[in-house]
């Protein structure tokens, strides 16, 4: 049972949508507006509860985890108001990235860059880092213009870079640590046209052009499929349209043959017999073929993903992301791992949010797969030697081992994080155990 004051007794189990996250809170709210979350989280102090807020859970990490309470955001959805004059959309922090995207472009208007998948929740996406890739646009965070912060006391704050700039800095990309956010208000611009060239190239010719590449597309990024040396680019540029999508067979094959229903398969297949995943590597990676097709923005960033799998991503500088990844590929080379899944290339400029992976430098993200089901920690143990030895950031959502030890090197402004959570939520009413290893204590 659920209840929006907070009453209510959860015998369900909670799971992450990779599967690897399970907790069984004590109890489960459902709040409808700000003064029905305000009176959960007075409950859950009187009763001694930590408190969470839980988006789709499409993060691999715990960072929702909570035997306390757990607050759904379900009711919490919608599109508060839109001002086209300023070029914003204030949105309610339970909305799904899908239906936020399906509703800006039914008024005309669009995100200026969003990451590959939509499922997650705008709060969601945004408290762990959700990127996509580009030259000059940056994560969805930092598309943030103001937001609506709940903190630990129940004080409603309203955050910009002219109302509480310091905490609208820090919970742009705020781990859930400093308070439940309740609205979130982003830069939209008129709906606008991109046109895909997605074209096979091998790996020595991507990350030997790999700066001019950058240089040349508003949006670039490429999957490498290890065992080969094959690669799968992508180009998003402007273009005045029209509409002109992929065919439906075409559509059909690459997106749910290829990548959705195939895939399974291969997948089922190399985990039950890792020494044929080699070549089904061979095959996988000469089987996508170039195309192009133009589209609104979301319908040309993000595509299904239903083959689940476990994930580790790093930022490193971006000047140091072709040897990086030529220290990824050799050292599989030189490794008995079978990996099935390609290896994400993607890249973001420097933004001024105070745990952003992009903080302060620009960045390159490489991200490595392995199916569910299959044994992953050796693979991501080496790839992770590798992403640290070159000043890596994690994604705050995907698997790390990295400590607030760590972060407070890796991150110039990490001081003034923690500082602003003692001040916000000094008892930790928001904390878990992943808070307490990442951020400290």
């Amino acid at each position: 049972m659920s209840t929006a004051t907070g009453s209510g007794k959860s015998t369900a189990a909670w799971r992450n949508w990779a599967g690897n996250v399970t907790v069984r809170p004590a109890r489960e709210v459902t709040p409808a507006s700000v003064d029905e979350l305000r009176d959960a989280l007075r409950q859950a102090r009187e009763d001694g509860l930590k408190v969470k807020p839980v988006g789709t859970g499409h993060s691999f990490t715990a960072t929702a985890a909570t035997s306390g309470l757990l607050i759904r955001p379900e009711l919490l959805t919608g599109i508060r108001r839109i001002d086209r004059e300023a070029g914003t959309v204030t949105v309610e922090a339970g909305t799904p990235l899908k239906r936020l995207n399906a509703a800006l472009a039914r008024e005309g208007l669009s995100l200026t860059n969003m990451g590959d998948i939509m499922e997650q929740t705008v709060s969601g996406a945004i408290s762990t880092g959700t990127h996509g890739t580009g030259r000059e646009s940056a994560s969805i965070s930092a598309q943030i213009v103001a937001l609506e912060l709940v903190t630990a006391d129940g004080t409603v704050l309203a955050c910009s870079e002219k109302e509480n700039p310091e905490v609208f800095a820090a919970a742009r990309i705020g781990l859930g640590a400093l308070g439940v956010i309740s609205a979130i208000t982003f830069a939209v611009e008129p709906v606008f046209y991109l046109t895909a060239r997605e074209e096979p190239m091998t790996f020595d010719k991507v990350t030997r052009e790999f700066d001019a590449l950058y240089a040349e597309n508003e949006h670039f990024e490429f999957y490498w499929f290890p065992h080969t040396g094959n690669c799968n680019t992508k180009r998003n540029n402007r273009s005045l349209g029209p509409a002109a999508p992929p065919g439906r067979v075409s559509a059909f094959v690459e997106d749910e043959i290829l990548s959705n229903g195939l895939f399974q398969v291969v997948n089922t297949i190399g985990r039950a017999v890792p020494a044929t995943v080699p070549g089904i590597a061979r095959i996988s990676s000469k089987a996508l073929s170039a195309r192009t097709y133009t589209d609104i923005p979301y319908k040309v960033f993000t595509s299904p993903r239903r083959v689940r799998f476990m994930e580790m991503e790093y930022a490193v500088p971006r000047a140091a992301l072709v040897e990086t990844l030529r220290e990824l590929k050799t050292m599989v080379e030189r490794s008995n791992l079978r990996i099935s899944f390609p290896v994400e290339v993607r890249t973001a400029p420097a933004d001024d949010i105070t745990l952003s992976t992009a903080s302060g430098r620009e960045s390159a993200y490489i991200a490595v797969h392995m199916y569910r089901g299959t044994p992953y920690q050796a693979y991501f143990t080496a790839a992770e030697r590798i992403f640290t030895a070159h000043e890596g950031r994690p994604h705050w959502g995907k698997i790390h081992t990295r400590d607030a030890g760590y972060f407070a090197r890796a991150y110039p402004r990490f001081a003034e994080f923690t500082a602003l959570r003692d001040r916000l939520d000094p008892d930790r009413l928001f904390g878990n155990d992943y808070l307490r290893r990442v951020l400290g204590d």
